[in-house]
């Protein structure tokens, strides 16, 4: 019952930004968390950046000073801000969630994913 959407991956040369977005909507009581993972080819799934309901956030060393994720309470919408962006960033960017659409425990939900391309 909850479907998180994630838009803005593209193409870019080295150097440059991009600013993805990632929508969630549904039954949501309330929102423990929100992040963003990638899997680059050959590789597995792993961390890129998270935002808890304390606004703390917690980034991979690969992308700590160049990416900043934010994100809009009543929209219910992550953003991942990519600058400086580097031809090891290539990967298919997924948006997660950690929240409530009903009382008692949270749980995790994921978007389809939205492809990054770097060129060098």
């Amino acid at each position: 019952q909850v479907q998180l959407v994630e838009s803005g991956g593209g193409l870019v040369q080295a150097g440059g930004s991009l600013r993805l977005s990632c929508v969630a909507s549904g039954t949501i009581i309330s929102i423990v968390s929100m992040g963003w993972y990638r899997q680059g080819p050959g590789q597995q799934r792993q961390l890129v950046a998270t935002l808890n309901s304390g606004h703390a956030t917690n980034y991979a060393d690969s992308v700590k000073g160049r990416f900043t994720i934010s994100r809009d309470n009543a929209k219910n919408t992550v953003f991942l801000q990519m600058n400086s962006l580097k031809p090891e960033d290539t990967a298919v960017y997924y948006c997660n969630s950690r929240l409530y659409s009903n009382i008692g425990s949270w749980d995790d939900y994921w978007g389809q994913g939205t492809q990054v391309t770097v060129s060098s």
